[in-house]
Formats: structure tokens, C-alpha cells, sequence
């Protein structure tokens, strides 16, 4: 079986070598460029399994790398892991929100670098064997989720939704009506290795609710819970 692929962008040297050993040393290919349009170039000629990011580029940031990635439709689910010194709670969200699978800050430690990656790679080969829906139509159709093309619609309409969206929005139509809590949608949508601020949540939530215009109402709060969809239109 060949090896899984890791694509590394980061301008910073050292730190690019030393995800590249502990990448190599845990049996994957890498490859290392220094560039957000180098990465680009990259990816369309032979698409990795996962891209590790930079967000400080020195031509184009690495948040513009990521919403090119989610908006091309041979790379819409291709792995990112975001690497970045900018650890603000706002920085993390950006990242998810443009479609990020996970981020790690710097000054990171290799062990858990690599086991991030290890996870995103293990959730990639396991997500179309474990879904056991493939496409949901909760509130009496008015939403629909077709989990093999990855889209959603409103009432027939496509909705543009970044994954870490999406996968809230499954995460909730798995169990009309139950309440999710919010260490539990992060979970189900980034794993039980990321260390991310409940806050992310609600941002995400609110940007979701936009999105889907008048299904928005269908997302109701459970004060000091979490989030649940609502079972009908009615209900």
C-alpha cells in the first residue's frame, strides 16, 4: 500500500524540516513548499491526503489557500491542518470557519502534531464506510443533507456551507429533536483531540443560521446546554 502524502506550506524553514522528519518518522511521504500559490500550483498536478498550513505566507496567506481549497471541487475535502502563531480564539475560528479541519499553535509539539494528523487521515479513510445515512431530509424536507456530495439545500436551493458548518449541521440532523451539547459537536466535527473554545461554537451556530436563511430557526438554543434541530417545521 503506498504511503500517505503530507504536503507541507511554510516559509519558515527549520519549522518545515522538523514537521517533515516527525511526518517521515511516523511512515508518510512529504513535501515541503514556501508558498501559498507554490502549495496551489502543487495540489492541482497531484493532490496530497492532507496539508499541513502556515497562515504567514509571504505571497498568499494561508486563509486564502484554505477558501481556494474548500471552493475547488477535486479538493473541497482534502484534510487541512492548520500550523500557525496566531493563537487567538478569533484566528481559530477564521481558520475553521474558512474550512480548516483542525489547527495547531505554535510552538507545537511534534507528538501531537503528528497525532493530529494521524487523526484526520484515520477520519478521512473511515467517513464513507461509517455514514449510515446517506442523505437526511429532517423538518418534513424542508432541509435536505446529501452526505455523499457533501450539499445542502433549502427548499431545493443549494446552501455554501465551509465543512466544520457542515458537519454541525449533521451532527444535529442525526438526532432531530435531542439536544448536542457543545463539547459533543465539537467532537463529532473536529475529534476528541482538539482543544477548542466552546465560544467557537456559537460563532459557528450563528454563521450557519445565516446561511441557511429561513431553515435558520430550525437551530434552536437550549440555554445552558448546547443546540438542537428542531424535528418539524411545526414542532
Amino acid at each position: 500500500m503506498p504511503s500517505e502524502s503530507i504536503l507541507i506550506v511554510e516559509d519558515e524553514a527549520e519549522i518545515a524540516d522538523l514537521i517533515r522528519l516527525h511526518v517521515e518518522r511516523d511512515g508518510r511521504a512529504a513535501a515541503v513548499v514556501a508558498s501559498g500559490r507554490m502549495a496551489l500550483d502543487v495540489i492541482a498536478r497531484r493532490r496530497p491526503d492532507l496539508v499541513v498550513l502556515d497562515l504567514m505566507l509571504p505571497d498568499l496567506d494561508g486563509l486564502e489557500v484554505c477558501r481556494r481549497l474548500r471552493w475547488g471541487t477535486e479538493t473541497r475535502d482534502l484534510p487541512i491542518l492548520i500550523v500557525s502563531a496566531k493563537g487567538e480564539e478569533s484566528d481559530i475560528v477564521t481558520g475553521l470557519e474558512l474550512g480548516a479541519d483542525d489547527y495547531v499553535t505554535k510552538p507545537f509539539s511534534p507528538r501531537v502534531l503528528t497525532a493530529r494528523i494521524r487523526n484526520l487521515l484515520r477520519r478521512q479513510r473511515e467517513k464513507a464506510p461509517t455514514l449510515e445515512a446517506r442523505r437526511l431530509a429532517p423538518a418534513d424536507g424542508m432541509l435536505t443533507i446529501d452526505l455523499d456530495r457533501h450539499r445542502v439545500e433549502v427548499r431545493g436551493e443549494d446552501v455554501d456551507l465551509t465543512p466544520t458548518e457542515f458537519g454541525i449541521l449533521h451532527c444535529l440532523a442525526t438526532r432531530p429533536g435531542f439536544v448536542r451539547t457543545r463539547d459533543q459537536i465539537i467532537a463529532a466535527v473536529h475529534g476528541d483531540t482538539t482543544v477548542l473554545s466552546t465560544r467557537a461554537v456559537d460563532v459557528h451556530i450563528t454563521a450557519l443560521r445565516r446561511k441557511l436563511g429561513v431553515a435558520g430557526a430550525l437551530i434552536e438554543t437550549v440555554r445552558g446546554i448546547g443546540y438542537r434541530l428542531r424535528e418539524t417545521r411545526g414542532g
